[in-house]
């Protein structure tokens, strides 16, 4: 493996943090709830409210976060063959720095709809980590906020053989450990932890061999701290301190991508592939299954607000149900496929679709209430993050060779 430390454009500075930061995938609450309070434009365009636009280098599915005053992106560009992490100003959009995490061994196979960036960093609000698969393993690392590699762990193999379609899951920080998903079909399958600080290995959990591609994610569920994750024919709760594993629950299909989100002592998840089903568990160890249903909500997660699940299937279909029972309020057909998650804006929802359109409707178990059909550019994979009054897309104008990606910041003119 080539050089795995060269860093580029060293021109950043220590960042301070700030209460309104967005510093890992799902945001905040870990639910992808913007914080209350949060006042946005429900309608735009590519001249309607937007701030500023600027272009990003390379390409990937990666979330923007937000720590201090930048955001942070993971990119790859495979005809240079580098991996990275191009930062920005939080005001101006203007490019600030690109740290390479990684240079060559990118060139792995993966489904045409993956990338080679496709997991979202994770900050502490000290640190960035970033997660890549690189030489057929996956490599998670540790960045200060001024640009400096600090350390880089090789998490373990990671070369599927049945469905080598890439990797996506993305890191999660729970108190000072940093944790990671390799789930694969082959003998480094599993769940893995490591020290924030050293990058020493914390603990380790096994994990069926087999392929799934879903982010864990740490909840409070019946009264304590779980970390849970679906695929693999179940959905599974493990200490996040120890690794140890609390419970597992039938549910979901072979391989998964959606984050577990729940309600109370519920907990929900949704795939997949080969076959399709939205799952609700008893997250209180007991194994209950209490209800569940055939709608596939592959790529993306899912979105509980006030009670009630929502959710846009691959389909392009948006659905309600009651989370306690799972029956159907509404559904509502728009346009797929999708593989971005929804966030919830206070009463508000937003979804955007793999051609760019993003759909603003009201979190109303009565009736669908559609506010806006917004468009800017022709490709969307990363989920919307709203902080600070503002919205910031990650859309692509262009196919091809043409493709261009932007981080797009969205608010009142």
């Amino acid at each position: 493996m080539r050089c795995c430390l060269l860093l580029l454009l060293v021109a950043l500075q220590a960042s301070t943090v700030l209460a309104s930061d967005w510093l890992a995938w799902r945001g905040p609450t870990a639910d992808n709830h913007a914080r209350q309070g949060e006042s946005v434009p429900t309608s735009w365009s590519e001249t309607e409210n937007v701030l500023w636009k600027t272009p990003v280098p390379g390409r990937g599915h990666a979330t923007p976060i937000i720590v201090g005053d930048r955001i942070y992106l993971a990119t790859a560009d495979k005809t240079k063959d580098v991996q990275s992490v191009v930062a920005f100003d939080r005001q101006t959009g203007a490019e600030e720095g690109v740290i390479v995490v990684h240079d060559g061994g990118v060139d792995v196979k993966i489904h045409s709809k993956n990338t080679y960036a496709s997991p979202t960093i994770a900050s502490d609000g000290k640190q960035l980590y970033t997660v890549f698969v690189n030489n057929k393993a996956v490599w998670a690392s540790a960045i200060s906020l001024g640009g400096k590699i600090l350390w880089q762990q090789r998490v373990g193999e990671f070369d599927p053989k049945k469905y080598p379609f890439g990797y996506g899951a993305s890191p999660v920080v729970y108190r000072d450990v940093l944790i990671v998903a390799n789930e694969y079909d082959g003998p480094d399958s599993g769940l893995y932890a490591f020290d924030t600080a050293t990058g020493k290995s914390r603990w380790q959990a096994e994990r069926p061999q087999h392929s799934s591609f879903s982010s864990p994610i740490v909840a409070k569920v019946a009264d304590r701290d779980q970390l849970l994750i679906s695929g693999l024919r179940q959905i599974a709760s493990f200490d996040p301190v120890t690794g140890r594993s609390l419970w597992q629950a039938d549910g979901t299909t072979d391989a998964t991508c959606g984050t577990v989100v729940w309600d109370g002592d519920l907990v929900f998840a949704s795939g997949g592939f080969p076959d399709s089903g939205t799952f609700a568990v008893r997250g209180d160890g007991s194994g209950e299954v209490v209800w569940q249903n055939r709608v596939k909500c592959y790529e993306q997660s899912m979105l509980v607000v006030d009670g009630y699940l929502y959710a846009v299937a691959d389909s392009g279909v948006a659905y309600c149900w009651r989370a306690s029972d799972g029956e159907e309020m509404w559904k509502q057909r728009l346009k797929g496929p999708v593989s971005a998650s929804p966030l919830a804006v206070g009463d508000t929802i937003m979804a955007s679709n793999e051609r760019g359109t993003t759909y603003v409707f009201k979190a109303n178990p009565e009736r669908f209430e559609e506010l806006a059909e917004n468009q800017w550019g022709n490709s969307s994979f990363a989920s919307p993050v709203v902080v600070d009054d503002r919205i910031y897309l990650r859309h692509a104008k262009g196919d091809g060779a043409d493709r261009q990606e932007f981080l797009v910041c969205i608010g009142e003119q």
